[in-house]
C-alpha cells in the first residue's frame, strides 16, 4: 500500500499551475520545475516533474492511464481477487 502524500492536494495544484504560469520565463521546463519546488518548499523537482506529468495525463495533454483509470483497474482487481476467495 502507498504511504500518504506529505504534501496537501492543494499544494499540489498550485504547484502544477505555477509551473505552467512560469514556464515561458525559463529556458526549459525541468528549470521551471526546479524553481517552484525551491520557492514552495517542495522536497525535489522531480516530485514537481511527477505531479505535473499526472496532471497532463490526467487532463488528456499527454497519452497515459489517467487516475481514473488506474483507481478503476485497481478495484476491479480487488473484486476479482475476492471472488476467487
Amino acid at each position: 500500500m502507498a504511504r500518504p502524500s506529505p504534501y496537501p492536494a492543494e499544494l499540489r495544484r498550485r504547484v502544477v499551475r505555477m509551473v505552467a504560469e512560469v514556464r515561458p520565463d525559463y529556458d526549459t521546463e525541468w528549470a521551471a520545475m526546479k524553481a517552484v519546488a525551491s520557492k514552495l518548499g517542495v522536497g525535489s523537482a522531480e516530485t514537481v516533474r511527477q505531479w505535473v506529468r499526472r496532471d497532463q495525463i490526467d487532463s488528456g495533454q499527454r497519452p497515459g492511464t489517467t487516475t481514473e483509470e488506474s483507481a478503476q483497474v485497481k478495484a476491479l482487481k480487488k473484486e476479482v481477487a475476492e471472488l476467487k476467495r
